[in-house]
């Protein structure tokens, strides 16, 4: 599969925007004979294992100009580097505490010349700051990751949606978000054709403010 799969689900691409997904293949590729961080079945199937999975977030909320996304435990750059180049005027910052992971995203962002990028090596928990939505592959059962990202989130929205959390996940997810009163659960298999979304799902979780 090639980056032809990302344009058949997301038709109103530039060239500029085009050529960045194009040119994540050989990027990865690269990097990933050097540093690994995406197992070798992965990057075969890069554009439908990362690629496209990260933009199924990009299929529940288009982000606003100016608004700031973090992205945590971003690993290879996922769903960061891809909702990044979706979103060329949203002020993306992606966290790993694997440092040679972040070195990868680095080189990534470097490569596709990315302005609108930060890549730190840091745990959630030291970075200073608020983001309008915090983005995750993951990373952690929800109450772990709710905990770790605790006061990051700004209370004043940008969104018709509440700032909050979005998170790609897999799987029966009932007993993990029970206690989450206004979680909402999208499959991906809605909007992506692909047998690998069939389980897929992204999470969204607002953010809770006490009065």
């Amino acid at each position: 599969m090639n980056a032809d799969l990302v344009f058949n689900y997301f038709t109103t691409l530039n060239d500029v925007q085009k050529q960045h997904f194009r040119d994540l293949e050989s990027l990865y590729k690269d990097w990933n004979q050097k540093i690994n961080v995406v197992s070798r079945k992965d990057i075969d199937e890069l554009y439908l294992r990362h690629v496209l999975h990260s933009l199924g977030i990009a299929k529940i909320q288009a982000f606003n100009e100016g608004s700031e996304i973090l992205d945590v435990g971003t690993g290879g750059g996922f769903p960061g580097i891809p909702l990044a180049i979706i979103f060329p005027e949203v002020k993306f910052t992606l966290v790993d505490a694997i440092g040679k992971k972040v070195k990868v995203v680095q080189e990534v962002i470097d490569g596709l010349q990315l302005e609108n990028v930060t890549a730190i090596h840091s745990r959630v928990e030291d970075i200073d700051g608020q983001f309008d939505f915090i983005v995750s592959r993951a990373v952690a059962a929800m109450p772990t990751f709710v905990h770790w990202t605790r006061g990051k989130i700004k209370k004043d929205p940008a969104h018709e949606r509440k700032n909050g959390i979005f998170y790609l996940k897999g799987g029966d997810l009932s007993e993990e978000l029970k206690d989450y009163k206004t979680v909402q659960i999208f499959d991906l298999k809605d909007y992506f054709q692909e047998d690998f979304f069939e389980t897929k799902k992204v999470v969204y979780l607002p953010q809770k403010f006490r009065g």
